[in-house]
């Protein structure tokens, strides 16, 4: 199908939308008024660009007319053809990308698990400033952050941190992030000053909805216990940590983050959830691995994806190439410009497995 066809039939849809949202009918059916809002706001970026695109393309035609009419006034709209073309060719650009059908599990809030790997105290030290990076660019991107689960490392740092981040399309971004994380730099605790490498593995996987997965109560065992590390007093006197076990797979899953047992309960469902439908996620992204060879991994946890690299101040993403010497800006919230990159470089990926 001609681009332009299939963009002038998605601005029908849009208008279409439009009045519909104005109609009392839809507006008392809370859920096809939710329903057609979100299609509303998915449309909306393309349309305007392809509105942009109609105006400029337009305005090029005018200015021909004009080289034709009046020389006078030729030079000035041939100089304002010039960047008028740089103008469509960008939009061109931005529409294409924007026609490439996206994951439907994109838009999902995401489940993070930062685990130390390689390297001791080191790579838990790692681990902790991975998840102070995610948290810095949460609040850059205004995502809401939910820790579920932690475990310290002896030295600062975690041995394993598990959180939620919700918001628009968290899924879609964050799980470029899945893979080995590798550092390169001096450990405080280094009395020789030598560099040593140490790595933490990230795996982020869409949050699971009670609609996806379905859990039979009578497959769980769920055991209380009293809750380790910070939290006061409190944490000495009840039993509010939870620990479930889903019997037929063998899946365990704990939470003592919350005072509340009832709370721990739903965080600890909520990861239950999620680890279960975990199998058929990864299932679908070896499916599109096989039928397209893409150069962004996202599902591969025991692929090296990235390096930081201190003394230089370095930071190197080994799928798509890309070296930024600002390593310090990135780990304070920064990093969400190359997971832009990652995306922009599968979505021209798909767009060329589409032509």
């Amino acid at each position: 199908m001609d681009i332009e066809v299939k963009l002038r039939q998605l601005k029908e849809r849009f208008e279409e939308i439009e009045i519909m949202m104005g109609d009392p009918s839809v507006i008392n059916d809370s859920k096809r008024y939710m329903g057609i809002t979100k299609e509303h706001a998915d449309l909306r970026e393309i349309i305007e660009d392809y509105n942009a695109w109609l105006k400029t393309r337009q305005f090029i035609k005018d200015n021909e007319e004009l080289i034709q009419l009046d020389p006078d006034l030729a030079d000035d709209a041939r100089a304002e053809n010039v960047q008028l073309e740089e103008k469509l060719e960008s939009l061109e650009e931005s529409i294409k990308i924007k026609l490439v059908p996206q994951d439907p599990e994109d838009s999902k809030n995401a489940i993070v698990e930062i685990r130390a790997g390689t390297g001791g105290d080191e790579a838990a030290i790692f681990a902790g400033d991975l998840y102070q990076m995610y948290r810095r660019t949460a609040d850059e991107m205004k995502w809401t952050f939910e820790l579920l689960n932690l475990n310290e490392g002896t030295k600062g740092g975690f041995k394993e941190i598990v959180f939620k981040l919700e918001g628009p399309d968290v899924f879609g971004l964050m799980k470029y992030e899945s893979g080995v994380h590798r550092v390169q730099r001096v450990p405080e605790t280094e009395a020789q000053g030598r560099v040593h490498t140490s790595a933490a593995t990230v795996a982020v996987l869409p949050e699971a909805e009670e609609v996806d997965i379905h859990i039979n109560p009578a497959d769980l065992e769920v055991d209380t216990f009293r809750a380790t590390g910070a939290g006061g007093q409190h944490i000495n006197k009840t039993d509010s940590a939870i620990r479930i076990r889903h019997v037929p797979t063998g899946v365990v899953v704990e939470c003592q983050e919350e005072r509340s047992q009832h709370k721990n309960r739903d965080k600890a469902m909520t990861m239950l959830r999620t680890r279960l439908y975990e199998a058929e996620y990864e299932k679908k992204v070896a499916e599109r691995a096989a039928a397209r060879k893409s150069q962004v991994s996202t599902g591969d946890r025991s692929a090296k994806i990235r390096t930081y690299n201190y003394p230089q101040g370095r930071l190197t993403d080994h799928r798509i190439g890309l070296t930024l010497y600002n390593l310090e800006e990135l780990m304070k919230g920064g990093i969400s410009e190359v997971m832009e990159k990652l995306r922009l470089t599968e979505n021209l990926e798909k767009l060329q497995a589409l032509a």
